[in-house]
Parts: structure tokens; sequence; C-alpha cells
């Protein structure tokens, strides 16, 4: 599940995780964690500003592959930018405005 709200113009964006224990013991729920992170992370090259992002790990995650959990994450991060509607703008270039791709600033 993922839920997404605007932010005001220029902020980073945020993005937050939420795997709870239903989705299996700490190996992989750290593994879930981290191939949500790099999905979200390669996501902000158009989300890099303007966007707060919570995904919620449901447990069928744990089973699913790399290519599935990203096709999955794409597919409802579109849907749920889709719903928002013009609120929520687009980068056009892959500057992360002195992030770097964790929305993390740079030292």
């Amino acid at each position: 599940m993922l839920y997404a709200a605007p932010l005001g113009v220029g902020e980073p964006s945020r993005i937050g995780f939420i795997v709870s224990k239903a989705v299996g013991n700490a190996v992989t729920r750290n593994l879930v964690k981290r191939r949500l992170r790099e999905a979200a992370a390669l996501s902000l090259c158009q989300h890099g500003t303007g966007l707060a992002v919570v995904v919620r790990a449901l447990p069928a995650a744990a089973s699913a592959g790399w290519e599935q959990l990203l096709s999955d994450y794409n597919a409802a991060l579109a849907a749920t930018t889709k719903r928002l509607g013009g609120s929520v703008p687009l980068n056009a270039s892959s500057n992360h405005n002195g992030t770097t791709t964790e929305g993390t600033p740079r030292a």
C-alpha cells in the first residue's frame, strides 16, 4: 500500500516505510525495506520535490522478487500521483537539489 500527499513547492520529497512483523522475521523485513528504499530512490528522479510518501509493506512482499516489488511500487506511485492530479510537480531533470538519491542532505 502506498499513501502520498503533496508538500510545498520546492520542498524535497520524503519517503517513509512501514514493515510490520506480519511480513516476516527481522531478516525478511530488512530485505523488504532495502528493496523498497531502492525502488523509492529510483522514483526520486521524477518526484524529487513536492511529495510525501508512506509505503506500507504487506505480507506478500516477503515472497515477492525484486522485479515484482519494483513494478508494484511504481504502479502504486503512479496511481496515487494520478489521483493527486496536478498538485505534484514532476522534475524534468535528474537534479536532486542538494540531496542524495535517498533524500538525505549532502555533506
